[in-house]
């Protein structure tokens, strides 16, 4: 009930916005990391805004939340589940993973129990997609949410990630700004063209952006 609230209250007048928002996030950036052929598992899919937006074979949305359910498109497969313990998923049976703006709201034991679950779900050589609020940029502000719990930055990430199984392929510090709630731009054009200049990323990016990839042997 708690995390209800806090959702609706955090995001429910922006839903429309965000929604859009998401629709050129995919379509200029995302998509090139996703094939169209994959099966994608959104972790953590609140709104569902990236889930819908993004084009894949298959799309599941995992949220302890149960009013993902309401968001989620039809075409997308909604399992209410603890991000910890994801039994709704079989073994090696997704290609990529998406998580945003996330881990901060676990403990690091429950992080690392959730990547290992990442792993797991994982075909060999499948990827994970991460966009995480990165405290080194956005320290002012980190706490201005009450379920934020764990500090990260962009090298604390790499570092969990590959001692949990997993290459990093690209890791960008400074990506989008931290929250959507202030100096992110609201204009279409102008979202357009902060992606299209990283220049933009390095003055008001908050969050990292990491792309890796699950290695077939732990210790390669």
């Amino acid at each position: 009930m708690e995390l209800e609230k806090i959702y609706k209250r955090r995001f429910e007048k922006e839903v429309i916005f965000r929604d859009g928002l998401y629709k050129l996030l995919c379509s200029n950036f995302f998509q090139k990391y996703v094939s169209e052929s994959s099966t994608i598992l959104e972790v953590a899919s609140g709104y569902c805004e990236f889930i819908n937006n993004i084009k894949a074979k298959k799309k599941i949305a995992l949220d302890f939340n149960s009013d993902a359910k309401k968001f989620a498109n039809k075409e997308v497969d909604v399992l209410i589940s603890d991000s910890t313990r994801m039994d709704g998923v079989r073994d090696s049976s997704v290609d990529v993973v998406y998580i945003s703006n996330f881990l901060e709201h676990l403990t690091k034991p429950d992080i690392i129990k959730t990547i290992k679950e990442i792993y797991r779900v994982l075909r060999a050589g499948g990827k994970i997609i991460l966009l995480q609020p990165n405290i080194r940029y956005c320290y002012k502000d980190y706490w201005m949410f009450f379920d934020h719990v764990t500090p990260l930055d962009d090298r604390s990430l790499c570092e969990v990630l590959e001692i949990n199984g997993f290459n990093i392929v690209k890791c960008i510090p400074r990506f989008l700004p931290y929250t959507t709630k202030n100096n992110f731009p609201k204009n279409k054009f102008l979202i357009w063209l902060y992606l299209k200049f990283p220049i933009f990323w390095k003055i008001l990016g908050g969050q990292t952006f990491i792309y890796a990839k699950k290695k077939i042997d732990l210790y390669e």
